[in-house]
């Protein structure tokens, strides 16, 4: 190859290079995405595992959780951004995290889901977690399934139609159950960004296959 060639050759490599980096999509930024994930955890399935079985706060206490917080998470129609740099402090204060104790029980979850997701959403720690509250508020859960007094066993299908009929405007295709085995670990509500209802194809399609999920009872 003559020494022309060459550098025409390198050229057009060093062009294919450029252009493909200016046309790359800018991944885990601080407000860059797409839709919310609210996941409600069944917490009687994470506190019969070992590990939540050692979270006194949520599963050693007086009060019997049922679905709680697990996260509002920001994600990408294809994947989702994660631990963002932003200008927020990663530890979340006390002061701020125990007023979520209701829904997120745990300094331990609150800090987590503030460093994982939190932090990908642009908003300062007090407007994300406010915006964990209103999310949950969006969503009314179904009395039979939440009541968390006897084990229940359904299909992945019926928990979601439950929700699905409890609130208008959800859809097939916005909502997936997931399992721990075969218990309920938790459902997947997806959230447009003002927190209205909206399909998610990917998370539906990352649902619970199983034909019975047992919720076990709160203790």
């Amino acid at each position: 190859m003559t020494d022309q060639l060459r550098r025409r050759a390198f050229g057009c490599l060093l062009a294919c290079f450029l252009g493909s980096a200016s046309i790359a999509p800018a991944q885990d930024q601080a407000g860059k995405f797409d839709f919310y994930v609210l996941s409600l955890s069944w917490s009687p399935t994470f506190c019969a595992l070992q590990n939540g079985g050692r979270n006194e706060q949520q599963c050693g206490g007086n009060e019997d959780f049922r679905f709680i917080v697990h996260g509002l998470w920001p994600q990408y129609e294809k994947g989702y951004p994660d631990f963002c740099q932003t200008r927020e402090p990663e530890r979340v204060p006390r002061s701020l995290g125990q007023t979520m104790f209701d829904i997120m029980p745990s300094m331990g979850l609150v800090g987590h889901q503030w460093r994982k997701h939190g932090s990908c959403t642009g908003l300062n720690q007090r407007d994300y977690f406010a915006k964990v509250r209103e999310a949950f508020r969006r969503i009314r859960l179904p009395s039979d399934l939440s009541r968390g007094e006897t084990s229940l066993t359904v299909s992945a299908d019926q928990i979601e139609e439950r929700f699905i009929a409890a609130n208008p405007g959800m859809s097939r295709r916005g909502i997936a159950a997931s399992c721990e085995g075969k218990r309920l670990e938790e459902v997947r509500i997806c959230l447009t960004k003002d927190l209205s209802f909206r399909d998610c194809p990917e998370v539906d399609g990352d649902g619970c296959k199983i034909s019975q999920i047992t919720l076990p009872p709160a203790q």
